[in-house]
This record gives structure tokens, C-alpha cells and sequence, in this order.
């Protein structure tokens, strides 16, 4: 089931059986499912190995993971120009359970209902200057030490899917929880005494919102 009845210039949310059975521009899946190839030229695809609930692996070719590591800041540079010059797609789940607390996410060991692929547009000029932006202030609250920066599409999917959310093959309105809505930069500094990383004292979280709603 694809969804565009709202967020349609920032966001798109496919469900991952409809995805898989009709890829996107810029994906081509072989195997029976199994295998999923992307154009990395125009593609930032941010999906770990996963198993579909009705059974088999999928495996994205040119996927990066959900944990980024870089060492340097050519490297830095290269993914921060590739978040803003390209499509990012990541594997979030929608889940039944309340949140346990009021962040919104859910609660670990919880049923996944259902299973999306989620892509916003790295060019879009406002999702562009957000990422900027966060990426800038953990940077300069960080300064010469290694840190880690989790990019959160969370209050974005909770923006887009509303009160007025339904399941497929469920004609019931819901209000998911959704979980897995990050993806992760880590950057390990060559200093030799960086305390702050060690002590866990540089993690950063910022969020991407919902401008389309």
C-alpha cells in the first residue's frame, strides 16, 4: 500500500510487501524479493538485512546500514553531502503498543503490526536546512572528540500518519507507534584521550519534522 495523501514533496511511506512487489525509480528487486538493487548515484538507502514476516531474507545491495562510520572528515563531508544531495530511505515498523513513556517510541518487545519503507528528499530546501542543522550543532557542541548522532524521522511519521491511520487489510483507524525510525552517524576522532566518548557523554539526537502536513 502506498500512501501519498499527505507529505507528498517531503515524505513517502510504502509498505514493504507493495515496495518490493513495485520498487520505486531507482530500485530493482531479483530473487524473489530476495535482493534489492538501488542507484547509489541518486539513492541513500539506510536498511539492515531483515526477514518479512511471511518468511525470506531482503537484503539491499548498496544499503549503508542503520550505523554510519567515519573517520575523517572527507568522509564526514562525503555523507553529509550525499543526506542533502539525495533520497533517504530507512525500514521503520508500526506497532501496536502505547509508548511507555511520553517521547512517543515504543517500548522494546513489542508486536510490529506492520513493516514500511519510509523516504524523504535530502534536496527538499527545508529537510536540507534541518539536517544542516542538526548536524552543524552536534558538531559544535562536540569539538575534536569522537561522537555519535542519531537522525530521527520519528516525530515526522507521527506528523504524517495522524489520528486517521490505517493498517493494511485493516479498516480500523489507529494511532501506531512507530519504531527503528533512526539511523545513526558515528565518528571516532584520532585523539588518544577523548573522555567524553568514552564516558558516553557524545550522543546527540536531533529530529527531522513534518513541513508537508
Amino acid at each position: 500500500m502506498k500512501i501519498t495523501d499527505v507529505s507528498r514533496c517531503t515524505m513517502e511511506v510504502i509498505e514493504v510487501e507493495e515496495f518490493l512487489r513495485n520498487p520505486p525509480p531507482g530500485f530493482t528487486v531479483e530473487a524473489g524479493y530476495g535482493f534489492v538493487k538501488s542507484d547509489p548515484e541518486n539513492c541513500c538507502v539506510f536498511i539492515d538485512d531483515f526477514e518479512l514476516s511471511r518468511g525470506g531474507k531482503v537484503v539491499f545491495q548498496h544499503s549503508q546500514g542503520k550505523k554510519i562510520t567515519v573517520r575523517n572528515l572527507g568522509d564526514y563531508t562525503r555523507f553529509r553531502k550525499s543526506l542533502t544531495s539525495k533520497k533517504i530511505y530507512i525500514l521503520v515498523s508500526a506497532c501496536e503498543s502505547k509508548p511507555s513513556s511520553t517521547d512517543g517510541k515504543a517500548p522494546k518487545n513489542i508486536k510490529v503490526l506492520q513493516q514500511y519503507v519510509v523516504s524523504i528528499d535530502g534536496r527538499n530546501p527545508l529537510i536540507k536546512w534541518e539536517i544542516e542543522r542538526g548536524l552543524d550543532r552536534t558538531i559544535s557542541s562536540v569539538a575534536g572528540e569522537s561522537y555519535r548522532v542519531d537522525i530521527d524521522l520519528c516525530d515526522a511519521l507521527r506528523g504524517w500518519a495522524g489520528e486517521s491511520f490505517c493498517l493494511l487489510g485493516n479498516r480500523e483507524k489507529v494511532t501506531p507507534v512507530w519504531k527503528d525510525t533512526c539511523f545513526t552517524l558515528k565518528y571516532y576522532s584520532d585523539a588518544l584521550f577523548d573522555f567524553p566518548h568514552w564516558l558516553g557523554f557524545s550522543k546527540r539526537h536531533f529530529k527531522i519534522s513534518n513541513h508537508g502536513r
